[in-house]
C-alpha cells in the first residue's frame, strides 16, 4: 500500500528506517529501538499539539512512555538551546514556536478498580504525576478516572461496598443474595451509569484527537481485551489472564491482579473521531506476534487493534523485533545485505514448519516453490543436507564438557541463570577441573510479594519465642556472630530438604531472617530484634499491595532471594561463597530505573573479572532495549566492564555464551549451539526450582504466557525448541542416537557464543543505544514531576 505522510516527523522517520511502503492493513514506522519509540512518538505528539492546542489526548501509562515522557520534556526543556534545534531540525520536526500543552484536554484511558488514587501503582497517580504535573497540563480540563469520585450507592465509599476490592459482575443479571450483595448490585449499576457519563463527555469534546498507547500480549489496546466489541465504549469490565499477568507487576501479585477489574475507554471510543491520529507503539520480539495479527488480519475481535483500521490516521510505531513476524520484515531479512548460512538455516527451517514436513522429505521442488528457500544461492538437492549437517554441529558443541575452566554465569534476576542454562551449568558443575561463580547482578526485591515476607518474619518470631533460634543466644551474635556461617543456613535447609521435613526447612528460612534483620536494621539484642520483627510485621500488613517498600525492606525482599540462588547451586556442591550478589545500584524499583553508571555498577563487574579471570562468561541476552528493562541495562553494564577489561588483558581466548529464558527465544539458525535436555534434566529443574525459589513458587508474577510456575514454563518453551529441530534433523536422530545424551533428548536449549571481537561489536550498538538520539545520553534524560 502506498502511505501519504502528513506529518513530516512520520516521513522524516520512515525515509530513515529504507522500508519499502508497508504492504500491512495498518502502516508502520520502523525504529531501531527502545528509546527511540519514546522520540518518535514525543516529536509526532508535539507536532500535533503546535497545530491542535486545545485538542483532546489520551495518553499511556506503565512502563511503554519512559522515553515519550522523557524525550517530551526534553524538548520543550531545551526548546531553543543548540542541541534542543538540532534535534528538532534532523527528525522533521518544523515548528515556528514552542507547543503549549496547558491547553489540552487530556482523557484518561484506563484504571483499575477499585483502587485509592493515592497509590502510586493508580493509573490516576501516574497521570497527575507525569502529565498534569510533569506536562502541564491542565486538571480542569481533564477527564480523570477516580475510584473515590465515582458514585456508589447511599454516598458509601467503595471501602464499604466492595470491603475486599471483589467486584462480582454477575450481579448485573442475577438476584442478590444478601444485603450486602444488595447494596453491591446498585452500586454496579452506578458505576456503569458514571462510565456512559464519562463516554458522553468525551463524545462531547468530539471524540479524541490523539491517542498514544501500547499494546499488550493478548492485544490489548487500553484494557479492550481479546474478544472485546469494536463498538464498545466506556465500562467496567474484568480482564483475561494474559494482562492480568501484565497488571501483576503493578497491583503486588497476580493474586490481586485476578480479581480487580478496571475501567476503560471502548474500542469505540478511540475511533469515534474519524480525524484522530491512533498511534500504537511496541518494543521487542515478546510482541512480534501479536503485532503481525493485528496489522495483517482483517478486523475481528480477536485482535482488538484490528478496530483502528478506520482510522485513516493510525499508525504503529515498531522496533525491529516487535515487526520481525512481520511477512514485509520476513521478505527484507532475505533480501537485504549479503546472503549467510544462517539464512538458509531459517528459511529451510521454516519452510519444515509451513509443510509440516521432516527434512529430509522436502524436495527440490518443494524448495524452489517457497518465496525465500527460492532465494538461497545455489540451491541444489544438498541444500537441506548441509542445513542438517549444520544443526548436527550446533548438538555436537552442546553435548561437549567443559574442562579446566573458571566459568562465570550472570543474571539480572535470581532464577534467570537457571532457566536459560542450568541442564548446561550442571554438567559443567559435575567436572572438578572447572571452577564455577553463579553472580546475579540486581537485588530482585520488587518479585518477593508483601505476604510471603510477613508470613515469614511472624514464622521467624514465633520460633523466637519457643527458643528454637538458638544462635542468637550467643554472647558475641549480635556482634560479629549474625556474619558467620552464613553457608550453615544453606545446609540446614537442604539437609531438611532431603528428610522431608517442611518444619525444619522452614526454620533454615528463618535463621536467614535474623541474619538479614540483623544485619539491615544493626540490632544489638534479642529484645531488640523482636520489636523490629514485630515492628517490620505491622509496617508490611499496613501497605497495600503492589506499595513501594523502604529501602530495608526492599534489602530484606533481596536477600531473600539471594538466600533461595545459594540453595539452587549448593544442591550442585557450589560454596556460598561462589555465589555472588552484585546488588548493582541501577535498581531501585522504581518505575523509571536509572541507566547504568561507571563507578556504581560497572567497576563491580570488572573487578570481579579481575579477580576470578573467567575463561567462560554467560549473561542473558536482549540487546533491544526492550525489555525485561533489568536484563537489558545489565547487558550493558557487562558489555562496558568487558570493554575496560579487554583493555588490560588478552581476552582472545574468552568464550561469551549468550542465553535467553521465557521471555525471549532464538530462533535456532541464530543458535551457535544447541544443548540437549533430558527428562532427568527437566526433573532436577522442577525439583530445585520448587525446593529453592520459596517466594516464586506460586508464581505471584507470572509469564502472560503461562498460568503457573517458570520452572514449567521453561520445560514447555525447550520442549517446542526440541520439535523445531525434530521436523528439520526427524525423530530418529535423538532417540536412535549413538550419544546417549541425545538419545535420552527431550527438550533443547539454544544459546549464541561469541568470542570477545564479536561481543564488543554488539558492544558499540548498545552505546549507540545509549547515546540515544542525536548524541544525547540517556542518564540525562530526567522525567520532572514537579
Amino acid at each position: 500500500m502506498q502511505v501519504q505522510f502528513d506529518s513530516k516527523v512520520e516521513q522524516h522517520f520512515f525515509e530513515r528506517s529504507g522500508m519499502a511502503p508497508p504492504s500491512t492493513l495498518i502502516p508502520y514506522i520502523l525504529v531501531d529501538n527502545f528509546p527511540l519509540l519514546g522520540l518518535i512518538a514525543s516529536l509526532r505528539f508535539l507536532e500535533w499539539v503546535s497545530e491542535n492546542p486545545s485538542g483532546v489526548v489520551s495518553l499511556p501509562t506503565g512502563k511503554t512512555p519512559e522515553y515519550f515522557i522523557k524525550y517530551t520534556q526534553y524538548l520543550l526543556q531545551n526548546w531553543n538551546t543548540r542541541k534542543g534545534r538540532k534535534i528538532r531540525e534532523e527528525y522533521g520536526l518544523v515548528l515556528q514556536s514552542r507547543p503549549v500543552l496547558n491547553g489540552l484536554q487530556f482523557v484518561q484511558m484506563d484504571e483499575f478498580y477499585p483502587i485509592s488514587p493515592t497509590q502510586h501503582n493508580s493509573y490516576l497517580n501516574f497521570v497527575e504525576r507525569y502529565y498534569i504535573n510533569g506536562f502541564g497540563f491542565n486538571p480542569n480540563k481533564a477527564l480523570l478516572i477516580n475510584s473515590f469520585e465515582i458514585p456508589l450507592e447511599g454516598g458509601k465509599n467503595f471501602m464499604e461496598v466492595f470491603p475486599d476490592s471483589i467486584i462480582d459482575l454477575s450481579l448485573r443479571y442475577r438476584e442478590a443474595s444478601s444485603p450486602l450483595e444488595s447494596l453491591q448490585q446498585k452500586s454496579i449499576f452506578k458505576i456503569d451509569e458514571w462510565c456512559m457519563s464519562y463516554e458522553e463527555k468525551i463524545r462531547e469534546k468530539g471524540g479524541l484527537g490523539f491517542f498514544l498507547g501500547g499494546i499488550g500480549p493478548d492485544g490489548h489496546i487500553a484494557f479492550n481485551i481479546r474478544g472485546s466489541d469494536h463498538h464498545s465504549s466506556t465500562r467496567l469490565t474484568s480482564t483475561n489472564f494474559e494482562t492480568q499477568a501484565v497488571a501483576a507487576n503493578d497491583l503486588g501479585g497476580i493474586e490481586i491482579s485476578r480479581n480487580r477489574l478496571v475501567i476503560t475507554i471502548g474500542l469505540e471510543t478511540i475511533t469515534h473521531n474519524p480525524h484522530a491520529i491512533a498511534i500504537i507503539f511496541a518494543a521487542g520480539e515478546s510482541k512480534a506476534e501479536i503485532v503481525k495479527k493485528s496489522i495483517e488480519s482483517q478486523p475481528g475481535n480477536l485482535y482488538p487493534a484490528t478496530a483502528l483500521q478506520q482510522l485513516k490516521n493510525c499508525r504503529f510505531y515498531l522496533t525491529g523485533g516487535a515487526a520481525c513476524r512481520l511477512k514485509d520484515l520476513e521478505d527484507l531479512f532475505y533480501m537485504q545485505g549479503m546472503w549467510t548460512h544462517s539464512k538458509t538455516e531459517r528459511a529451510v527451517i521454516e519452510l519444515c514448519r509451513k509443510q509440516n514436513k521432516y527434512g529430509h522429505h522436502l524436495t527440490l521442488e518443494d524448495l524452489m516453490a517457497d518465496d525465500h528457500c527460492r532465494m538461497i544461492p545455489g540451491l541444489n538437492e544438498h541444500t537441506v543436507q548441509s542445513v542438517i549437517n549444520s544443526m548436527k554441529n550446533k548438538l555436537a558443541r552442546g553435548i561437549v564438557n567443559e574442562k579446566n575452566h573458571v566459568i562465570y554465569h550472570t543474571g539480572p534476576h535470581h532464577d534467570d541463570i537457571m532457566l536459560g542454562l542450568m541442564p548446561y551449568t550442571n554438567r559443567q558443575v559435575r567436572d572438578a577441573s572447572n571452577s564455577i561463580h553463579f553472580a546475579v547482578l540486581t537485588s530482585g526485591f520488587t518479585s518477593v510479594t508483601n505476604k510471603f515476607v510477613i508470613d515469614a518474619l511472624t514464622d521467624t518470631l514465633r520460633l523466637i519465642e519457643a527458643e528454637k533460634v538458638q544462635m542468637i543466644n550467643y554472647s558475641d551474635f549480635f556482634e560479629v556472630g549474625y556474619r558467620q556461617k552464613w553457608d550453615k543456613d544453606v545446609y540446614h535447609f537442604l539437609d531438611a530438604t532431603a528428610e522431608r521435613n517442611i518444619d525444619e526447612k522452614r526454620r533454615g528460612l528463618c535463621h536467614r531472617m535474623v541474619r538479614a534483620v540483623v544485619e539491615i536494621n544493626r540490632v544489638r539484642n534479642k529484645s531488640q530484634l523482636v520489636r523490629t520483627l514485630t515492628q517490620l510485621i505491622n509496617d508490611l500488613k499496613m501497605s497495600y499491595d503492589g506499595s513501594m517498600n523502604p529501602p530495608k525492606v526492599q534489602k530484606l525482599k533481596g536477600m531473600i532471594r539471594e538466600f533461595e540462588e545459594e540453595l539452587v547451586w549448593a544442591h550442585y556442591g557450589v560454596p556460598v561463597k561462589n555465589i555472588h550478589h552484585l546488588r548493582l545500584g541501577f535498581y531501585k524499583g522504581d518505575l523509571f530505573s536509572d541507566t547504568p553508571e561507571k563507578i556504581r555498577d560497572i567497576l563491580p563487574i570488572l573487578e570481579h573479572f579481575r579477580k576470578y579471570r573467567p575463561s567462560v562468561l554467560s549473561m542473558a541476552m536482549d540487546p533491544e532495549a526492550s525489555g525485561p528493562d533489568t536484563h537489558y541495562k545489565v547487558l550493558q553494564a557487562i558489555a562496558s566492564a568487558v570493554k575496560e577489561w579487554e583493555k588490560e588483558e588478552d581476552l582472545s581466548q574468552l568464550r561469551i555464551i549468550g542465553y535467553r529464558n521465557v521471555w525471549n527465544r532464538f530462533h535456532p539458525a541464530e543458535a551457535d549451539i544447541i544443548i540437549p535436555v533430558s527428562l532427568n534434566a527437566f526433573d532436577i529443574l522442577l525439583h530445585s526450582f520448587s525446593e529453592c525459589y520459596m517466594s516464586q513458587v506460586n508464581a505471584s508474577f507470572p509469564s502472560y504466557e503461562y498460568d503457573g510456575k517458570f520452572s514449567e514454563f521453561i520445560q514447555k518453551v525447550w520442549v517446542e525448541q526440541l520439535r523445531a529441530v525434530q521436523l528439520l534433523l526427524g525423530k530418529n536422530f535423538f532417540y536412535q542416537n549413538e550419544h546417549p545424551l541425545l538419545r535420552a533428548t527431550h527438550g533443547l536449549i539454544f544459546a549464541r557464543v561469541l568470542n570477545v571481537e564479536e561481543f564488543l561489536s554488539l558492544a558499540s550498538q548498545l552505546e549507540r543505544v545509549t547515546e540515544g538520539a542525536s548524541g544525547i545520553p540517556l542518564s540525562k534524560l530526567s522525567i520532572t514531576t514537579k
